[in-house]
């Protein structure tokens, strides 16, 4: 016994956590079950996410056609716009990603699965109790009835629709968010601008108020399409959100044009045309939507308000501190003046937009990793983070060389003013570099969201915000623009650093517990397979008995203690 001891704790010292980040690294690129269903979802995701920065980029570029006053104009109002969507999108669409995919793999498991699961119920992961939804037409709760798998009854109608209790309440939520965001922008759109550094004698000031209310018409839309697309990423679809993304943004690309210069509505063109999209984004999802899921819930008892709110609180935290960061940023360089501003969006623009296409891969992570867990999965759980965040890498890597090449020549697309173009050319660098940084910082925001690590990931972004404010006052004072783009750097940065300090930490307690509860077991083996040579002599084990006070044999006692060593190593 002393002898596997030793080899067992060995074996796991080779294998330190910085080893299981790059686990198996070799096959990155293999297709094999694993790096196919990463790329069915992360492909289709990344390609959505990125449609509408590139279509934002579409509206910079014909806006700066008509002049840098209107384009830096249009930048502060898109940066207040986004600021206000993030604080109600990230919570809805990471929550509802995560809750859906539980409840799909829950409800579409095996009997014999949920019953094993059953067993289990009611233990807390990360500080969340998972609790049981109640089955359809009843109202009793979940702990009284059914096994886990019985009480998401999710064919519910005579033409096979799905019953989600998460997808409702997404639904609701969504729509209630949407409309408090349009009637708040709208309302106070001068005083944000103010705010945003834009004083009332500025010439940015009429054309940026106009643009951010009607802007806002189409934020019931966006919330709402917002929460149908965490619905389809929870059942590993992400292909329809594509679809529907794309249909909208060809749309604003080619009402663009017609807009402002055909009818010559300038930059209210480019707002109407980037509404009417939204709202024909909403209406093909929620065409396709209730096609598989049955909307209504029973009563109002079904919805998961309770839940979502708590764990949406968590990330509303958490969403605040990552975009006032970046319209700290923005806010900086409007006070500095319209060039720095227009430089600043052109570049803040391309900056999101190609870093969006790791939050793909981290899209595909969450909704692996939430499926894994819910089946008690966590080799593949394992393998899939790995797997994520060496794609992560390589993309990162892959896009700093592209970008620092590519825009030295596309600068000019979206301006041709001189001084615009120099200020560009200094943000570049900045640019490029950071993306192998930004591309680790959204993958592991996505292992940990499937995880449902959500209250880590709020408190670390806010002590990650706190520092990087103090950052961006400083330099932003000392060195103005390029000052700016430095905090930025620093604050992805601390971003990326902190994701990878608590993958690094859960693996180091995971390691330890798995090598002490192995230990326990060994000698809990071996001290109970003496005492069953000696079972008729002395009865005075400390085991439970059976069925009629039958004893257990030695095969139930070795079973129980490895059901423990798995209860406590997850």
């Amino acid at each position: 016994m002393a002898e596997e001891d030793d080899s067992y704790s060995n074996g796991n010292k080779s294998k330190t956590p910085i080893y299981i980040l790059f686990k198996d690294c070799r096959f990155v690129f293999n297709l094999d079950k694993l790096g196919l269903e990463i790329a069915s979802i992360a492909l289709p995701a990344a390609l959505a996410l990125t449609a509408d920065p590139i279509a934002s980029l579409v509206d910079t570029a014909f806006i700066g056609q008509i002049g840098p006053v209107e384009l830096a104009a249009v930048g502060v109002s898109i940066a207040l716009f986004n600021q206000a969507s993030r604080i109600a999108i990230f919570p809805l669409v990471s929550v509802t990603t995560s809750f859906v995919a539980e409840e799909d793999t829950i409800g579409t498991a095996s009997p014999e699965e949920n019953q094993n699961d059953y067993l289990e119920t009611g233990s807390s992961i990360n500080g969340e109790t998972r609790q049981l939804i109640p089955e359809r037409g009843t109202d009793q709760n979940a702990y009284n009835s059914k096994p886990v798998g019985a009480s998401f009854e999710i064919v519910t109608t005579n033409h096979q629709k799905r019953y989600i209790p998460s997808a409702s309440s997404a639904m609701v939520i969504g729509s209630i968010l949407g409309l408090i965001q349009a009637i708040f922008l709208i309302s106070a759109a001068k005083p944000l601008l103010n705010f945003m550094g834009v004083s009332s004698d500025s010439p940015m000031l009429k054309p940026a108020q106009q643009y951010l209310i009607l802007r806002s018409l189409g934020a019931p839309a966006v919330l709402l399409s917002l929460a149908m697309q965490g619905v389809f990423r929870g059942f590993k679809d992400t292909k329809t959100p594509l679809y529907a993304t794309v249909a909208g943004d060809v749309t604003n690309i080619i009402l663009d044009p017609i807009f402002m210069f055909v009818f010559r509505l300038g930059v209210n063109g480019a707002a109407i045309s980037h509404v009417i999209s939204q709202y024909l984004i909403c209406v093909i999802l929620l065409w396709r939507l209730m096609a598989q899921v049955d909307l209504l819930p029973p009563s109002i008892k079904h919805l998961q308000f309770g839940r979502f709110l708590k764990n949406g609180f968590l990330l509303l935290m958490r969403v605040i501190a990552v975009t006032f960061c970046v319209t700290l940023a923005a806010s900086l360089a409007a006070r500095q003046g319209p060039t720095p501003m227009a430089a600043f969006q052109v570049c803040l623009q391309v900056w999101l937009a190609t870093s969006l296409l790791a939050d793909g891969l981290a899209v595909a992570g969450q909704a692996i990793l939430a499926s894994a867990f819910a089946k008690k999965d966590h080799d593949k759980a394992t393998a899939t983070a790995s797997r994520v965040l060496q794609l992560g890498l390589v993309l990162g890597l892959m896009l700093a060389v592209i970008l620092g090449v590519g825009l030295q020549y596309g600068a000019r697309l979206f301006t041709k003013d001189v001084d615009v173009l120099h200020l560009i050319s200094i943000g570049i660098p900045f640019v490029a570099a950071t993306q192998p940084i930004n591309a680790l910082a959204f993958v592991f925001d996505g292992v940990n969201f499937g995880a449902s690590d959500f209250a880590y990931s709020a408190f670390s972004m806010v002590m990650v915000a706190i520092v990087s404010i103090f950052v961006l006052f400083i330099l932003s004072s000392t060195n103005g623009f390029i000052g700016i783009w430095v905090a930025l750097t620093i604050y992805m940065s601390l971003r990326a650093f902190a994701g990878f300090w608590r993958y690094v930490l859960q693996n180091l307690v995971h390691t330890s517990m798995l090598t002490h509860t192995h230990k326990i077991l060994l000698a809990q083996t071996d001290h109970f397979a003496m005492e069953f040579q000696d079972r008729d002599r002395n009865r005075t084990l400390g085991i439970p008995t059976g069925v009629n006070g039958r004893w257990f044999t030695q095969l139930e006692v070795q079973e129980f203690l490895c059901f423990h060593c798995c209860m406590i190593s997850t």
